[in-house]
């Protein structure tokens, strides 16, 4: 009898040592390819400099995540996750953006649908976290990650491909926050809104992840003004000056 395709891949991957007979025996061919497919884009991205490359012409994603709560090594699951493609100082096109809603096998609490909109009903139609990751790592790429208090998203990140896939994040991150505090170490509130404000940047839907990445992304351009301003070119020179501060 002829192998199926993805069964096949994933027998490949079980031989090669990319998956453990547990985690076979247990996962259908189409998780099991995803599953490959999100560790192929993690060790790939190990084999990826970006840190010479100039910030100007630095493809990155800037994301962000809606989540049940801060815990995700105590039941909170991601709910929604949203990114846009971003090339140096070039205007947004909003047609490179990511957005999709999760399924957290679990109640969305009241105070989250009050801040973010997203009901329980809205969740239970939605893809599952598996497929939610494999698209939104085929979505970034190689390219280096972007978000204000980078802290809870990767976090939730890393538990979510290492409870669905065994691998951690690998890609580059930046902080906003982190960028800001070094811009302007005087100010009082790092916050997204007090910053976008002092921007003079529009405050569209907030807690909504591809709006907030948007907004974010906004921020990440204004900040890019100044920091080449400064004579910063390259990505190894801004983390060697954040590493500073």
């Amino acid at each position: 009898m002829k192998q199926q395709k993805g069964v096949g891949r994933m027998w490949h991957l079980y031989k090669m040592g990319g998956i453990t007979p547990a985690i076979a025996s247990m996962m259908g061919s189409q998780n099991a390819q995803q599953m490959a497919f999100i560790r192929s884009v993690s060790k790939e991205q190990r084999k990826q400099s970006v840190l010479d490359t100039p910030l100007k012409e630095l493809e990155i994603v800037v994301f962000d995540l809606e989540t049940t709560g801060f815990y995700p090594y105590n039941g909170d699951e991601i709910i929604s996750a949203g990114g846009i493609i971003v090339r140096g100082d070039e205007p947004l096109d909003e047609s490179r953006t990511f957005y999709s809603l999760v399924n957290p096998r679990r109640k969305v609490p009241r105070h989250i649908t009050s801040l973010t909109g997203i009901t329980n009903d809205m969740v239970g139609d939605a893809p599952d976290l598996m497929q939610v990751l494999h698209d939104f790592m085929e979505f970034i790429g190689k390219r280096v990650l972007i978000a204000h208090g980078s802290g809870h998203d990767k976090q939730f990140l890393n538990a979510a491909l290492w409870r669905t896939s065994k691998v951690n994040l690998t890609h580059r991150v930046l902080d906003t926050m982190m960028v800001a505090k070094w811009l302007e170490p005087k100010r009082g509130t790092y916050g997204l809104d007090e910053l976008l404000e002092h921007a003079g940047i529009p405050v569209t839907e907030r807690h909504h992840a591809l709006q907030d990445a948007i907004m974010t992304a906004k921020l990440w351009q204004a900040y890019l003004k100044e920091i080449t301003f400064r004579n910063i070119t390259t990505l190894a020179d801004l983390y060697a000056y954040l590493s500073k501060h």
